[in-house]
């Protein structure tokens, strides 16, 4: 008994601390912060597996992706412990996960009744393609004025409907009312929650706007768009503020500890990098790349490829921000697919060095539409592309090119937002894993011809969920005062290069990227019938019938002789 009171009486007394579960596409990772001085005290990072079952499908499982929280949980609580940390000062938790990465599961046996469909997941092309096709004109702008998304294959509505067109038991679950749908957040707060014994099924604003089926205007669920896609309401989550008490933990080490901040992790990443303020931007490096700049509390609508999304709620009684968004799909994803489908680097931090070993692409350039290109294009029919490739090119020009072309996208994004908002950006706030890549963060300012400003401590999409959940009414132990926000300490990286050399860079990527749209598409090329047939062209028919019966002639006359 006496050691158990030295043991307690031993343990640092740092004043509440918040935590955050940071599902991503790639890991998942729980961390836990001091929320006085929005230090990081202690993670664990658990990596997520993703499955490809078809070409452009991509899955996860979403049991997987829940065992991997309580993992992270666990572990995280464990390394308090030997830090003589006292984990009863853990006071809320905050949620933040990839957005639009979709989940339908049964309420009834909390199994979920398929993978989740990734954001990445390209299966909806027809589907994207059929629902243009009815629009007046063709628009895939056409739900703009109320989603402020185009119709595309990356938001939910999409891989939702083809869940329930294409798996039998999904269709069941929808006849029967036991199916319920859900992005990430809304799935791990359901199961942490208490599951099918009353767990909350809800999600925030920010989930909710990535959907296609939420108005941006009226804050909620439109009925004319559940119409538009043919989703019965009753399947949605209720839609919740960023910041306020949905429910409690029910199992694990930190039971009955509530569950009080949720924000999709492009917006977590504005709210840490402490972006409150309208024009205040943010960059972050992830799978994909997302730029997002905070416009206030009235909605911007894009001319120029971005979308309208909301920033965030940070109260139920509190006004919802806005932010415009520039999305690329492919940016640490190109790293990983150098490391994992080509072999050129065995770990990501190769890339670095082998790029640095040229420090110049030598004319080549990488476009990697893996997933279509996303903003400002918007363009599913595009591909990947390597172009400008001579006998001299080899894997460090490459590695340099797959870097530039992070770069290169992240530029077209703030030319677009430039225009959009006529303010021009002086530097760039960035953060995500990428940004430990030195030499990425120099020809990110080369290539905008602006500084480009790193926080030191990375972590700011967890921290940013942190601090809503430390901040909802009930909990109050973090305050987003700007009086009272923690000084960001950070490393600034000038432009190196004069901006002519630049500017010739980025004109020959313009042209690289016109080389990769167009590429593929799903109307079939036959003949009437599914399968294709070379005869389907009636010159290619004659060329080859006229080259078979010269072929069996010069056999006969050989024959002759």
């Amino acid at each position: 008994m006496n050691g158990i009171m030295a043991a307690s009486s031993n343990r640092i007394m740092l004043g509440p601390l918040v935590a955050a579960i940071d599902q991503g596409t790639s890991s998942t990772r729980f961390l836990v912060f001091n929320a006085k001085t929005a230090e990081l005290l202690s993670h664990h990072q658990v990596e997520i597996k993703q499955s490809f079952p078809k070409e452009g499908w991509v899955e996860e499982d979403p049991k997987e992706i829940l065992q991997s929280v309580y993992e992270c949980m666990e572990r995280t609580c464990e390394k308090l412990t030997q830090l003589n940390i006292d984990i009863s000062n853990i006071k809320a938790i905050g949620v933040t996960n990839q957005r639009e990465t979709t989940i339908v599961w049964d309420k009834e046996t909390g199994e979920p009744l398929y993978n989740a469909i990734v954001w990445l997941d390209l299966r909806t092309q027809s589907t994207v393609e059929r629902l243009i096709n009815k629009t007046p004109g063709r628009n895939k702008n056409h739900l703009k004025h109320k989603t402020g998304l185009p119709i595309s294959t990356y938001f939910s509505a999409v891989k939702l409907r083809w869940l329930m067109d294409n798996v039998e038991k999904i269709h069941e679950a929808m006849l029967s009312h036991k199916a319920m749908f859900g992005t990430i957040d809304s799935w791990l707060i359901w199961c942490l929650t208490g599951g099918k014994k009353g767990g909350v099924h809800c999600t925030d604003v920010t989930n909710a706007s990535r959907t296609m089926l939420f108005n941006i205007h009226t804050m909620d669920w439109d009925p004319e768009l559940c119409t538009y896609f043919d989703i019965p309401m009753e399947i949605l989550p209720k839609v919740r503020s960023s910041s306020e008490i949905y429910g409690l933990m029910k199992s694990g080490p930190l039971t009955g500890v509530p569950i009080s901040g949720c924000l999709g992790d492009q917006s977590a990443a504005l709210v840490g990098q402490m972006c409150f303020k309208d024009g205040q931007a943010k960059n972050t490096y992830g799978t994909g790349c997302f730029l997002l700049k905070n416009v206030g509390t009235k909605p911007l609508m894009s001319d120029h490829g971005l979308l309208t999304t909301v920033a965030y709620k940070l109260g139920r009684d509190k006004p919802a921000y806005y932010a415009l968004e520039g999305s690329v799909a492919i940016a640490g994803a190109v790293v990983r697919w150098l490391k994992d489908n080509l072999g050129i680097i065995q770990t990501s931090s190769e890339l670095e060095k082998l790029a640095a070993d040229v420090g110049t692409s030598y004319g080549c350039y990488f476009v990697p539409a893996f997933s279509g290109l996303y903003a400002p294009y918007w363009e599913p029919s595009a591909r990947g592309i390597i172009c400008g490739l001579t006998q001299f090119t080899n894997k460090s020009h490459l590695a340099f090119a797959a870097l530039e072309a992070v770069c290169f996208q992240t530029r077209e994004i703030l030319d677009a937002m430039n225009l959009d908002s006529g303010i021009h950006l002086a530097q760039l706030q960035v953060d995500g894993g990428m940004t430990s890549n030195r030499l990425l963060m120099q020809l990110q300012a080369d290539i905008l011809c602006i500084p480009v400003v790193k926080p030191s401590m990375p972590e700011t999409t967890a921290l940013g969920a942190a601090m809503a959940a430390g901040a909802a009414e009930g909990v109050s132990v973090w305050s987003l005062n700007p009086e009272d926000l923690t000084e960001v300490t950070s490393e600034k990286f000038e432009p190196q290069i004069n901006p002519e050399e630049s500017e010739l860079r980025y004109a020959r990527w313009k042209k690289a990227v016109q080389r990769a749209m167009n590429w593929e598409t799903t109307e079939p090329v036959n003949n009437g019938n599914e399968e294709t047939s070379i005869f389907s062209s009636i010159p290619l028919g004659f060329y080859i019938l006229g080259s078979m019966f010269m072929l069996i002639g010069a056999k006969y006359i050989a024959g002759l002789k």
